[in-house]
Formats: structure tokens, C-alpha cells, sequence
């Protein structure tokens, strides 16, 4: 076997213990989050009971990486409609536990329940009668003992059985974080438009947008009474820029459209047209204002079209154009 080859193969085995290794680690990871779903119980319905009535804010804390998984938590909670924040223990212990109110509840995190930083904090909440959520794999510890409630990791192996690392445990705490948080969001009702109001940038807030947020409205809209004359609705087409012009009855209802393609397809096939009605499209593909802009643009894309009246209750109440779904930074 030459070098290269020696080499080459050598890498191709590295590369398959790499692989084993992280399918063994995600695999001991995801039999850890079956055994905590198995677990759930009574502390956790206390749990989320005790959040939902609380007229202040969830408090999360923890150390090292119970800290980052507690600061994800509270971020979590506060984006899903539960206000939350972090406090970091030690910071606690030098003024900042004068963020916490007697209206808060408090989420500590520990695997092992005996974090010397969170001592100062679990006082704190024991002398103000301030709802402590014990987040740990030890009931029994000093933080399990003092909780109201415990919310009980189960003893799974951590993933770095060699240096005992932080890395299921901490899996199974985020877990349960989000387990939490969602339970709060649909307890509460809290719904897409509400969570839109905390994510207003980024892709995510570009997905939660409504027609109604990027519809052209008002004067912008090119709307033609039923009836009038063909080269009426060509000139209306030609004044608004969107290629396309909506044909209302007297109600004010959307019967129709007309889009430059249907002029062409006219003039191509040697016909003519007295009134607006001679050519309109009178099924037209349209959506509520309501409509989530992502479904607004699917539909676009689906029936290769590059616009769309939103119609409420019959009526036109707007326009969208696959150039401001675009630029809302929905593709």
C-alpha cells in the first residue's frame, strides 16, 4: 500500500470513529429526553401553574453552564408571551437580587442542587415568600430542599462519561426549558401575531408578517367599476404600475381582474372588447389580509403569479406584489 493510499484510508477511518461517535452521543441524548418526557409529574403542572399566575416575571439563574442554559430559558420564556429574565447568582449577591419582587417567581439551576453561588439567592426568595423552582437532578440537595417546587432531571449518563462534562444534563434542563415555555404559550392563547410583536427582525420576523403589514392600500389600489369601457381598464392597468386592475360591482365587491397578460392574449387572437367585462378573469385568485405573508408568496409561486388582491368579506382591501414579499425578506 503506497503512503497516499495508507493515508487516504487512514483519514476515511478517523473520519467513521468521528461519525460513531456523535450518532453514540446524540443517541444516549435522546433516550436521556424520553426518560425526562416519561418523568414529567405533578412538580411540573405545579410549575407551570405557579408561572401562569404570577403577576411578575420568571427569574432564571444558574452557574457555568446551567447559567446558559437558565439565560436561554428566560429568553425563550420572554419571546412566547411569559415575561422573564436572567440574574446571574453571583451578581445576585452583590445588589442585583433587588431585581427580584416579591411578584416573581424563581427558576434555579443546578444538576448537582449544591451551587455555593445560588446560597445568597435561595435565602432570598425563603425570606420574601418568593416561589422557588428547583431545576436539578438532585431532590435532595440543599437547592431541592429549600424549593417549592422540583422539577427533577432524571440520572442519565452524561455524554463525556471520561470528564463528566456537562453535555446531557444540560440537554435534558433546555428540554425542559422548552417544555415549559410552550406549555405557558398554549395555555395562554398566545398566538403568532402576538409572537410577531417580539420578533420583528431577522428571518423569523420576516415569516410572521401578515399581507395586511406589506399590502399596497387606498389610492395606491387600481380598482374599476363593473361596466366601464375596455380602454378604461387599459388606462387604469397603465396609472396604478401593477400590472393588473381589479373589476368591482356596485357593492364593492371584487368580480374580477384583468392583468397585462389577458390584454396580450386579446390583441393576439384578433379579438376585441367593449367593457371591462369582456376580458376580466372572474374566478381571480385572491387572500384575507390576515393571510401570513410566506402563504401569501407560496400561492404566488404555486400559480406563477407576480400578484394578488387580499379581499375581506368580498371586498378588496388591498394588493400585494411578489416584489415587496421579496423585499420583506421572505426568499
Amino acid at each position: 500500500m503506497t503512503h497516499r493510499a495508507a493515508t487516504s484510508a487512514g483519514a476515511d477511518e478517523t473520519m467513521a470513529a468521528a461519525v460513531a461517535k456523535g450518532r453514540r452521543v446524540l443517541a444516549l441524548e435522546g433516550a436521556a429526553l424520553y426518560q425526562l418526557a416519561e418523568s414529567l409529574d405533578a412538580g411540573f403542572a405545579a410549575a407551570v401553574a405557579t408561572m401562569l399566575e404570577a403577576r411578575g416575571r420568571v427569574i432564571c439563574a444558574g452557574v457555568g453552564k446551567s447559567g446558559h442554559v437558565a439565560r436561554k430559558i428566560a429568553a425563550t420564556l420572554a419571546s412566547t408571551g411569559t415575561p422573564a429574565l436572567f440574574v446571574h447568582p453571583t451578581e445576585a449577591s452583590h445588589g442585583d437580587l433587588g431585581m427580584i419582587t416579591a411578584n416573581d417567581v424563581v427558576i434555579a439551576l443546578s444538576k448537582s442542587g449544591e451551587t455555593s453561588e445560588l446560597s445568597d439567592l435561595i435565602h432570598y426568595t425563603r425570606r420574601f415568600a418568593i416561589p422557588l423552582i428547583a431545576l436539578t437532578a438532585n431532590a435532595g440537595s440543599t437547592l431541592g430542599a429549600a424549593a417549592d417546587i422540583r422539577l427533577i432531571i432524571p440520572p442519565a449518563e452524561e455524554a463525556c462519561a471520561e470528564t463528566q462534562a456537562p453535555t446531557t444534563s444540560t440537554t435534558l434542563m433546555m428540554a425542559m426549558g422548552d417544555a415549559l415555555a410552550v406549555a405557558l404559550l398554549e395555555l395562554r392563547g398566545f398566538k403568532s401575531d402576538q409572537f410577531k410583536v417580539f420578533h420583528p427582525g431577522g428571518k423569523l420576523g420576516a415569516m410572521l408578517l401578515t399581507a395586511a403589514d406589506l399590502m399596497a392600500t387606498g389610492d395606491a389600489l387600481p380598482l374599476i367599476r363593473s361596466g366601464s369601457g375596455f380602454i378604461e381598464g387599459v388606462a387604469a392597468i397603465s396609472a396604478k404600475g401593477f400590472g393588473i386592475v381589479g373589476v368591482v360591482g356596485a357593492d364593492g365587491a371584487l368580480v374580477g381582474v384583468i392583468t397585462d397578460g389577458d390584454i396580450r392574449r386579446l390583441i393576439a387572437s384578433g379579438r376585441t372588447a367593449a367593457t371591462v367585462d369582456d376580458v376580466m378573469t372572474r374566478t381571480p385568485m385572491t387572500a384575507p389580509s390576515s393571510a401570513l405573508a410566506a402563504t401569501v408568496l407560496r400561492m404566488l409561486n404555486e400559480h406563477k403569479r407576480t400578484t394578488i388582491f387580499l379581499v375581506d368579506d368580498g371586498v378588496p382591501v388591498g394588493l400585494l406584489h411578489m416584489h415587496d414579499l421579496l423585499k420583506a425578506g421572505l426568499a
